[in-house]
């Protein structure tokens, strides 16, 4: 059943009161470590910029949205190598 706006306000007043440590806990599956190399990292930095993104966390996260979003064909083509 769907909450009510009224429910999902609480609960948003609720996580806002946590502490940091607490609602990552809440929220976060899983940390992920990433070792780049220079020219990966560069492609990473001139992509944030194209796209306007200034953190590295919301590129990566719309890129995976985005690319679960991709048929399985059109997903393959994306990460074959070139």
């Amino acid at each position: 059943m769907a909450k009510s706006g009224a429910e999902r306000m609480r609960e948003k007043r609720a996580r806002d009161k946590l502490k940091q440590a607490e609602r990552e806990a809440l929220l976060l599956s899983r940390r992920i470590n990433l070792d780049l190399y220079h020219a990966t990292d560069e492609r990473l930095l001139r992509t944030m910029q194209r796209a306007d993104i200034e953190e590295e966390q919301d590129l990566i996260t719309r890129l995976i949205h985005a690319a679960d979003r991709l048929s399985t064909d059109d997903l393959i083509e994306l990460v074959r190598h070139p």
